[in-house]
């Protein structure tokens, strides 16, 4: 069988060319910078945080209230903080919010709130807890 020849100019008789020395450690910097950010981005949303709530308890007061137990750990005892409260509704809307401040005091503390809703709740929980405080619930 005879070899047929390639077209003039199509392909390369040498066949690819290894990447330069820069490319290669232009290519290593970048991946180095992007698992910087990764590692970053993971501490930051897995690592422990400063100040958590968990719903204890909540108790169904009507069709239009729900009275919410939460507990509040927090690593800053001597610093006041505000929790978001929510009820939510059959549909998984929100049916009522509401911000409350826990005072100073120890590592954790119980707090209890009961919230107004717009439409029957089924269940009350911890939205988040925050150490900035809008002044409107300020202590001093």
């Amino acid at each position: 069988m005879a070899q047929r020849a390639l077209p003039e100019g199509r392909y390369s008789k040498q066949g690819r060319k290894p990447l330069a020395t820069w490319a290669r450690w232009a290519l290593l910097a970048v991946a180095v910078a992007v698992g910087a950010v990764i590692a970053f981005v993971g501490y930051r949303n897995l690592g422990t945080k400063p100040i958590e709530a968990k719903q204890t308890a909540f108790i169904l007061l009507g069709d239009d209230q729900v009275k919410v137990s939460f507990e509040v750990s927090r690593d800053q005892p001597e610093r006041a903080a505000v929790c978001i409260i929510r009820a939510r509704s059959k549909d998984g809307d929100e049916a009522g919010r509401r911000e409350v401040l826990v005072p100073p005091g120890n590592d954790v503390v119980v707090e209890t709130t009961v919230l107004r809703t717009s439409k029957p709740p089924v269940t009350g929980e911890v939205f988040g807890c925050s150490y900035q405080v809008p002044a409107y619930l300020s202590t001093s």
